[in-house]
C-alpha cells in the first residue's frame, strides 16, 4: 500500500485496546477508503455491508426498501438463516444483525465494516435513531466489538457522528480522515505501477486530478501524461465522464446548490467572500446557504482563509479536479486530443500557474520543511489588496509565522529556471513594502520563491533570499 501509514496505525491501535469501539473513516469520493480497510482486515470481517448508491437505484422512490432489502442480503451473506423473512424497518434490522453476532462471537474482535454508511439514512427511515440505538445500547457493551463506518458524504458523517449533538454525541474513538496522496505518493504510486514519470510530468498529472488514487489508478503507460489527460477526461469513451456530477450526487443532499458555489468559486483565483457568493448563485442568505457552504468545507472540496491584512475570509475552490473540469473540460467533452493540442499555447501559461499556486497550497508541510520552521505555528492566505493607500496588489502566498517573521512567497511555474528582470525586481521590492506597511514594521520579512526548478543568477536574484524548487515539494 502506497502511503497511509497514519491511518494505518490508527487502525492498528484500534484493534489492540481492550474496548468497544467505533471507528469512522471519511474522505472524498474516489480516493481510496474502502481500498484502505479492506486491506488492513484483508476482508475478514464478522459482518460487511455497502450501502446502494441512491444515484445507481435510479428511483427516489421505495429507497428505503432497497437498502432494507440489500442489508437483509449481507446479512444472510454473514450466516443469517435464509428462513429469515426481511425486515421492514431499520430498528429491527439492526435487531438481526445483533442476533448473528451475538451467535458468532467467540470472545476474539468482532469486526464489522459498514461502507458508505450515509446513504441508509434516506428520508423518513428513522435509520439514524436505529443506528445510534445499535452503538449505543449493543456495540459499546462488547469489549471485543469493531464497528468501522464509512463514507463519501463527508458533511453527514461530520454533522450526524463527529460533530453529533444526539445519540452519537462523543461515541466515535477513532476518527480517520483519508486525504488524496501527496506528491511524493503520487510518485511512489506511479514507480509501483512501472511509470517512469519525472516531478515535472507527476505536477503535470496533480493539476488535473489532484492525490486521488483511483483517478490515477486509469493512467496508461503506454501515454504520455497529456495524452491520458486527453484518454481519461476528453475522450468519447472517457472513465471519468460525468465524474463532476457524480462528485456531487454522491456526497451532498443539495447537488445543484453545491455545484453552484463551486462553479463561482472556479472563477476568482483568490477566492470569495460569503456575500460575493452569495450575489453569484443569487440565493439568499439562509439556512439552506449556509449549510451548503459548510458542507463544502467539511468535504474539503473548498476552503476558507483570513487575509492577511485581517479582511473578512474567503473561499477558495481548493480540489484540483474540479478547478480543471470547470477550467477545460466543461464544454470540450469529446474533442479527444484537446489537451495535447492547448497544453503548450501561450493561453495556458496563466492557468498553469494558478493551477502550480494551489499544488503549492496543498503541500504546506512540504513548505515549511524546506523553510526549516516545521516546528512553528504559521497561517497561510494569499492576498489580493484591490485598492488603498498601498495600491493594487496580489501575492500568491504569504506565510505569517508566530517567530515574527513573514514569508512573502512568490509562486512561479517554469519550463527552466526563473530569471528577474529590473521590472520583476521592482514589483518584488514594492510587494516587500506592501507587507512591511500592514506589519506597521514590526515583522521581518523573507521573501521567498517558489518555483520549478531553480533561480538563474543574475544581479538581480539577490532579491529572493530563499528558493524552494518542485524537488522539494516530493519530501
Amino acid at each position: 500500500m502506497i502511503g497511509r501509514e497514519l491511518e494505518l496505525s490508527k487502525l492498528q491501535k484500534s484493534m489492540e485496546r481492550s474496548r468497544a469501539q467505533i471507528i469512522v473513516v471519511y474522505g472524498r469520493r474516489r480516493v481510496g477508503k474502502t481500498y484502505l480497510v479492506n486491506e488492513f482486515f484483508s476482508n475478514t470481517y464478522a459482518f460487511k455491508h455497502t450501502a446502494v448508491s441512491p444515484e445507481a437505484s435510479k428511483t427516489k422512490t421505495g429507497l428505503m426498501k432497497i437498502q432494507i432489502e440489500e442489508f437483509h442480503y449481507s446479512l444472510r451473506q454473514y450466516g443469517l438463516s435464509s428462513d429469515v423473512t426481511c425486515p421492514t424497518s431499520w430498528s429491527e434490522a439492526f435487531h438481526l444483525l445483533q442476533e448473528l453476532l451475538d451467535s458468532k462471537n467467540d470472545g476474539t474482535n468482532q469486526v464489522v465494516f459498514i461502507d458508505e454508511l450515509p446513504w441508509m439514512d434516506t428520508p423518513r427511515s428513522a435509520f439514524l435513531s436505529a443506528f445510534e440505538h445499535f452503538c449505543n445500547d449493543w456495540c459499546l457493551a462488547r469489549k471485543n466489538v469493531k464497528l468501522i463506518v464509512c463514507g463519501s458524504a463527508t458533511s453527514w458523517i461530520a454533522d450526524e457522528m463527529l460533530d453529533s449533538k444526539g445519540g452519537l454525541y462523543d461515541r466515535v474513538t477513532t476518527p480517520i480522515y483519508v486525504k488524496p496522496f501527496t506528491l511524493r505518493e503520487c510518485r511512489d504510486y506511479f514507480n509501483s505501477e512501472g511509470f517512469h514519470l519525472d516531478e515535472y510530468d507527476i505536477i503535470h498529472a496533480y493539476m488535473a486530478f489532484g492525490g486521488i488514487p483511483f483517478y490515477l489508478s486509469q493512467f496508461d503507460n503506454d501515454l504520455s501524461v497529456a495524452q491520458n489527460i486527453d484518454a481519461i477526461l476528453f475522450g468519447e469513451d472517457a472513465i471519468l465522464s460525468g465524474e463532476f456530477d457524480k462528485l456531487f450526487k454522491s456526497q451532498f443532499e443539495n447537488p445543484d446548490m453545491m455545484k453552484a458555489i463551486v462553479v463561482a468559486l472556479g472563477k476568482k483565483r483568490s477566492g470569495m467572500t460569503r456575500d460575493e457568493i452569495l450575489k453569484s448563485v443569487k440565493s439568499s442568505s439562509g439556512g439552506t446557504f449556509s449549510k451548503a457552504l459548510s458542507a463544502l468545507e467539511k468535504s474539503r472540496l473548498v476552503t476558507s482563509y483570513k487575509p492577511f491584512d485581517d479582511g473578512e475570509s474567503r473561499f477558495r475552490l481548493s480540489d484540483p479536479f474540479c478547478r480543471f473540469y470547470l477550467s477545460h473540460v466543461k464544454g470540450n467533452e469529446g474533442h479527444s486530443e484537446y489537451w495535447q493540442n492547448n497544453y503548450n499555447s501561450p493561453a495556458m501559461s496563466s492557468w498553469l500557474g494558478l493551477a502550480f499556486e494551489q499544488v503549492v497550497f496543498s503541500h504546506i508541510p512540504q513548505i515549511k520543511q524546506a523553510l526549516g520552521i516545521s516546528g512553528v505555528a504559521t497561517t497561510e492566505s494569499s492576498w489580493t489588496v484591490e485598492s488603498g493607500e498601498i495600491g493594487k496588489s496580489q501575492i500568491d502566498m504569504i506565510i505569517d509565522r508566530d517567530d515574527r517573521i513573514v514569508d512573502m512567497c512568490e509562486i512561479k511555474f517554469c519550463q527552466d529556471d526563473f530569471t528577474v528582470d529590473s521590472a520583476y525586481a521592482k514589483v518584488l521590492l514594492s510587494r516587500i513594502e506592501k507587507v512591511a506597511v500592514v506589519t506597521s514594521r514590526k515583522r521581518s520579512i523573507v521573501s521567498v520563491l517558489i518555483t520549478t526548478y531553480g533561480l538563474k543568477k543574475n544581479s538581480y536574484s539577490n532579491r529572493f533570499q530563499k528558493v524552494i524548487t518542485i524537488k522539494e515539494l516530493f519530501t
